[in-house]
């Protein structure tokens, strides 16, 4: 089998989801609360929640919680995984596709 990471597939799960994506693009901005990531979103609180959980088990997020606030924090190396997942597969095709370029250019000479 192929050399990949196997969180990839939960990775890939995790951003999968509406929800999920908006909260992870939210957060390449910087940290925020449980409540501003919220905020967006039309589902009540524990629905809310089981998104972020999904997110930290994938690794994609972390949160802290100090005092009666929970900050949630981007965790690059979820995101490092996909990264390199796909440069891996463009570098394949782009190959493949060079290769179809060049055998056509021949095929017509």
């Amino acid at each position: 089998m192929a050399n990949f990471n196997a969180q990839l597939p939960t990775i890939f799960g995790a951003l999968s989801d509406p929800t999920r994506l908006a909260v992870v693009e939210r957060l390449v901005t910087g940290p925020a609360s449980v409540s501003e990531l919220a905020k967006p979103f039309d589902m009540a609180g524990p629905s809310f929640l089981k998104h972020l959980k999904v997110l930290e088990d994938a690794g994609l997020a972390r949160s802290e919680k100090k005092g009666r606030v929970r900050t949630v924090t981007l965790s690059p190396d979820g995101l490092h995984w996909v990264e390199e997942w796909a440069l891996r597969h463009r570098r394949l095709w782009e190959h493949r596709l060079d290769n179809l370029g060049n055998f056509l250019v021949k095929g017509n000479n």
